[in-house]
């Protein structure tokens, strides 16, 4: 595996099919998945870090080239 679609690819073979609408979205819901089927012992320690870098490595890229990383601003309390 080298690349997100690579992933994408794999989890097909599941009936994992990912479109959220949103190329950052879909690499998050990867992610989500990729550690479900980690945690139902379908995937090898290490085909799991392996992809699990390759997915952090996508993210990271994604937020870079788009700029969009609002889900990770911290929202501000006031304290009365």
């Amino acid at each position: 595996m080298k690349n997100f679609y690579d992933i994408l690819q794999f989890l097909k073979r599941y009936e994992i099919y990912i479109h959220v609408g949103k190329r950052l979205w879909d690499i998050e819901v990867a992610a989500l998945e990729v550690d479900n089927l980690y945690k139902a012992k379908v995937l090898s320690d290490p085909d799991y870090q392996t992809m699990k870098v390759i997915l952090a490595k996508e993210h990271r890229e994604e937020v870079e080239r788009t700029g969009d990383n609002s889900h990770y601003k911290e929202t501000k309390q006031t304290v009365n």
